[in-house]
């Protein structure tokens, strides 16, 4: 097959990257598999270590693989989880029972863990948005497939929540905004705020993020009908793993 005289001018790393990503995408590699190492890739090439060193580094930096200390470099393929705005925060999926994150998995297993709960002084801006003193923060970890994907840490007015489930382990079904109606103040507006950013070292830990993946950072805030905030929520996404999906009329 005749390469394209483009291809041809990209730098040797470049093209040995490219060849991996192909097999990648096209499924001849699968998660998990090990891919050729620097010194099979200096053989096959004819390249030099720190060549080899360079194309898999592209593949780290892309966030298609993940190298293991001692072990070599492995494809890293997770199916994007598709993040509707919108619909994953509508009235008739909590208030039925069911967890928002239903909308999100789509059938594919997730779970939970880390849960923290506690009672603490609120920051500055969760001050200003709650106005309030002392907030309960939710704070926990989501995995899909097994795979860290999010962490979110819900701030709620202490004098609201307090005693109420918001503040145990287990919320009950369709979640602390179902709890929320419970007492009057179910959420009916939301705002939220995305950014784009490399993550902090801790975060870089909980979510086993590979070299060069950055992160999507949200805060939402929900709304009672009059206009009361009652929750102040920061989520961290991992960015390779998530498509956000929003739909807009004309």
């Amino acid at each position: 097959m005749t390469e394209s005289p483009v291809h041809h001018e990209l730098p040797i790393y470049r093209r040995i990257a490219d060849r991996l990503r192909g097999r990648i995408l096209s499924g001849d590699l699968h998660d998990g598999d090990r891919l050729p190492g620097e010194n099979a890739l200096m053989a096959e090439y004819g390249v030099a270590r720190a060549t080899a060193r360079q194309a898999l580094s592209v593949l780290i930096n892309e966030g298609l693989a993940v190298p293991r200390r001692g072990s070599g470099v492995y494809v890293r393929l997770f199916r994007p989880i598709r993040r509707h705005g919108s619909r994953r925060l509508a009235r008739e999926q909590w208030a039925a029972g069911r967890a928002i994150w239903d909308t999100d998995a789509h059938g594919r297993a997730y779970t939970v863990d880390q849960v923290q709960i506690e009672r603490e002084e609120a920051r500055e801006e969760v001050a200003r948005v709650l106005d309030t003193g002392e907030v309960w923060i939710r704070r926990r970890r989501y995995l899909v497939d097994d795979r860290p994907v999010q962490l979110a840490a819900s701030h709620f007015p202490a004098d609201l929540v307090e005693g109420t489930a918001i503040v145990l382990p287990d919320t009950g079904p369709g979640g602390a905004y179902a709890r929320l109606g419970d007492l009057g103040h179910s959420p009916a507006h939301f705002t939220e705020e995305l950014r784009a950013r490399m993550p902090h070292p801790r975060e870089t830990e909980l979510l086993g993020l590979p070299a060069g993946t950055p992160i999507i950072a949200i805060i939402r805030t929900a709304y009672t009908a009059e206009g009361r905030p009652v929750e102040y929520n920061e989520m961290i996404l991992d960015a390779a793993s998530y498509v956000l999906q929003y739909d807009f009329d004309a």
